[in-house]
């Protein structure tokens, strides 16, 4: 549902929205915000490309961002995901999951443990009105039995994603950050295009090297058109269309369609995000169910990455049947074109039985079906950066 430039769907709109509007942003609702696409200077699959070949911008503020304070912080996340926040040195942090009762994930999340009195989080902007309710309830039902422990969400502040190989150079010329120390996963505060007081955090979407900035919303848009300017790298916007090829061809989740209430982290190949520690203490929601499928190597389906013959790409809940019994065996979850493999790629879900690598089977389109296979993901090798170049 592109838009013609300057126009509003009259959805809430981030900081950045004058930026769109200048650079031929083509805006579509998404999570409730007119959000960006793509720019009037390249295509979506230019764009994909030039991020993994250079460096480029993405607005995320509408994403949720929450400090949560006091003595009980660390003890009150941890009841709620599945992350070992104890364990985690102060400045980083680590990706996890809310969980259901069932076990099944209710959002995904970063937690950072700052060296501050707070933690900080980033959640998804599609389930802010399900995620903050819910940490406000559980923050108040432990208030309520003497806990110590505040929710605090930084209402309108800025989130600029720069991701791609060229990232670093450019981002070293405007921050007073040592970027070569900052590693995969943690986080540092300092000044930015001259703009003091932004949280640098080494992490991203796309499975290049990247960082997301939390700015004074005031300040964002200036600090976006300085690293435009760079003369360091090639420097480009980038929108939503991008960002969702780029997550794919890193076999990235994409909440409510590849992981959601019903889908345990287990099934989801997200095993990772369940620490070590927290599969002895059982201490969060679902987790008899998440560690006897771990223990057990029992569960009953499996996210796995598939590549289409050439023609019409599988899309989201077209259903993957047997060749030979004409079952069905599971049902796609995202797909597009890769603009970086020139091949179509899809993440589905299938039954475990049908899950490894190499297994051939047939997508259905309805009055077609077409070929598909089973392939390791990501599909394009990913480029986070541990303190090595």
């Amino acid at each position: 549902m592109a838009i013609s430039r300057g126009k509003s769907l009259l959805g809430k709109q981030t900081c950045l929205i004058e930026t769109h509007k200048k650079h031929g942003g083509k805006l579509v609702e998404f999570a409730g915000y007119d959000m960006p696409t793509q720019y009037a200077d390249l295509s979506i699959k230019e764009s994909t490309i030039h991020t993994r070949k250079h460096v480029s911008v993405f607005d995320v503020s509408h994403m949720l961002q929450t400090h949560i304070t006091g003595k009980d912080r660390v003890a009150f996340i941890e009841s709620l995901t599945t992350a070992d926040v104890q364990g985690l040195n102060e400045n980083t942090g680590t990706l996890s999951v809310f969980t259901n009762e069932k076990g099944g994930i209710k959002d995904d999340l970063i937690i950072m443990k700052t060296d501050k009195d707070f933690l900080f989080l980033v959640t998804n902007a599609g389930c802010i009105d399900k995620d903050l309710p819910y940490l406000l309830e559980n923050a108040a039902n432990w208030r309520s039995n003497g806990k110590d422990v505040q929710i605090q969400t930084l209402d309108n502040r800025g989130l600029v994603a720069v991701q791609g190989p060229e990232m670093q150079k450019v981002l070293q010329e405007e921050t007073n950050i040592d970027l070569s120390k900052l590693t995969f996963m943690s986080t540092a505060v300092g000044s930015v295009a001259g703009i003091d007081g932004c949280r640098v955090t080494r992490c991203g979407y796309t499975g290049e090297d990247g960082v997301e900035i939390s700015v004074d919303p005031t300040k964002a848009e200036g600090l976006v058109e300085r690293l435009l300017a760079s003369q360091a790298g090639n420097v480009k916007l980038a929108g939503l269309g991008a960002r969702d090829a780029l997550r794919l061809e890193a076999g990235l989740c994409l909440y409510g369609n590849d992981i959601d209430e019903n889908t345990t982290p287990i099934e989801a190949g997200l095993a990772f995000v369940v620490a070590k520690r927290r599969r002895e203490t059982l201490d969060f929601p679902g987790a008899e169910k998440i560690v006897k499928q771990l223990k057990e190597k029992s569960w009953p389906k499996r996210r796995v990455g598939l590549i289409a013959q050439p023609g019409r790409c599988p899309r989201s809940h077209l259903p993957l049947i047997d060749p030979l019994d004409k079952c069905s065996i599971g049902f796609v979850t995202s797909g597009c074109p890769s603009p970086t493999l020139g091949k179509n790629i899809a993440i589905a879900y299938v039954d475990k039985t049908h899950s490894k690598v190499g297994t051939k089977f047939i997508v259905d389109f309805g009055a077609k079906q077409a070929p598909v296979e089973v392939v390791k993901m990501p599909f394009v090798p990913t480029h986070y950066y541990n303190g090595k170049k």
